[in-house]
């Protein structure tokens, strides 16, 4: 049915789509840009830097200011918002206005994720949750592997100007999908702002949120270099290479399939075991990085795994404050986009002092500290053992004779 709760699951995955390939879509174009306006590539790059540090300084406080408006309503805001800054961008007269018009939506990008996530996991059962969340992560992973070859290939074969097209008509869809099928939602209990900054007093919350960064920093740290890494060590050629992120943006989508079942039956086991199985996905990259045929089947793996770690780090913020979903929600986004930061600079550093295969390193550096603090949360607070000691206070409590 139309208005069946999956519908509205993939109407929200298309709407996240359209922001993420917003974000992600112009690195495709950025030469093009530059010749435009005139500029270096170094200089574009600021459309896509200035992107996530307005989306990383926003996520914390934003979704907390948008948390008592009915969640359609914010949605189309946010998405309404991308489709007037993205046809400006196609009449930007110059890099400036181009800028402020990639930067100003930037700033509700965050919005768009809380509330999303929220609406999902509303729309279905306690034991559903984590996989109508991996639902609505698919389009994270279209936005940012399909997206970008996709932008790119209109750019080559049509004009700049069809590819920023692109971006309008995609959140234009999405905004007319909200507002025919999505139907209200307003917020029957809102906290107080109070209320939701509290969970900030919780240790787990910042155990939770140093996991996040951790994790995807030894993500970013090497996906990041992703294309670099096939041309100069695996010696592809531009289109095999644009097959590659192909090939890594569907096993994504399975990927995201896959931490449905496993967050929503093993959470704890997966995290722990993730890093792991991470880990040993880096060293074949590492050892047979040089070889197009197990590089193949590697990043087909690489991108199941990419994508379970994105639903990892959504979880293990949401689940550390599930009393301020809103404001968990916008953490997440915040602190993944601060690892994103982290792990490209870092990535960065080691193909600069190093070499372009010895990037790897540095993906498993974060992946040790990544385990780490995992393996600190589940020892300090295990489910189990919550409920334990609270069923021994309540015992106290009752056989106490004064």
């Amino acid at each position: 049915m139309i208005n069946s709760k999956s519908f509205i699951i993939y109407i929200l995955a298309f709407g996240i789509f359209g922001i993420i390939n917003t974000e992600m879509g112009v690195i495709g174009i950025l030469p093009q840009i530059a010749q435009q306006f005139g500029i270096s590539v170094s200089q574009a790059g600021l459309l896509v830097s200035l992107f996530a540090l307005a989306v990383a300084i926003s996520g914390p406080f934003m979704p907390l200011l948008f948390s008592g408006i009915n969640r359609k309503n914010a949605m189309l805001l946010v998405v309404g918002l991308f489709v007037i800054a993205n046809v400006v961008s196609v009449y930007a007269p110059n890099f400036t206005v181009l800028l402020i018009a990639r930067v100003v939506p930037a700033f509700l990008h965050p919005v768009y994720f809380s509330v999303a996530f929220v609406a999902a996991a509303n729309t279905v059962s306690k034991e559903q949750t984590s996989k109508a969340i991996a639902k609505v992560f698919m389009g994270v992973t279209a936005g940012m592997v399909i997206g970008t070859p996709i932008t790119s290939y209109i750019a080559d074969v049509i004009s700049l100007d069809a590819s920023l097209w692109f971006f309008a008509v995609v959140n234009a869809i999405a905004f007319l999908s909200i507002l025919a099928f999505v139907p209200s939602m307003p917020v029957k209990e809102r906290l107080s702002y109070g209320q939701q900054l509290s969970v900030l007093k919780k240790p787990l919350v910042w155990l939770s949120i140093v996991t996040v960064i951790f994790l995807n920093s030894a993500m970013y740290a090497v996906y990041s270099f992703f294309a670099e890494y096939l041309d100069t060590v695996t010696h592809m050629s531009g289109k095999q290479i644009s097959l590659m992120l192909v090939l890594f943006g569907v096993t994504g989508i399975a990927g995201n399939l896959l931490a449905g079942k496993l967050l929503s039956n093993k959470a704890m086991a997966t995290a722990l075991v993730y890093p792991l199985i991470f880990a040993a996905i880096y060293l074949l990259v590492f050892f047979f990085g040089s070889f197009s045929l197990p590089m193949t089947i590697i990043i087909a793996v690489w991108g199941v795994l990419f994508t379970l770690g994105l639903n990892i780090s959504q979880y293990w913020i949401t689940s550390a404050a599930p009393e301020a979903p809103d404001f968990a929600n916008g953490l997440f986004v915040s602190f993944a986009n601060l690892g994103v930061t982290i792990g490209t600079f870092i990535g960065g550093s080691f193909i600069a002092e190093m070499g372009t295969q010895h990037v790897i390193w540095s993906g498993l550096l974060f992946l040790v500290l990544g385990l780490v603090s995992i393996m600190l949360r589940t020892v300090r607070y295990n489910p189990q053992k919550v409920d334990l000691l609270n069923k021994k206070r309540h015992l106290s409590v009752d056989i106490d004779p004064s």
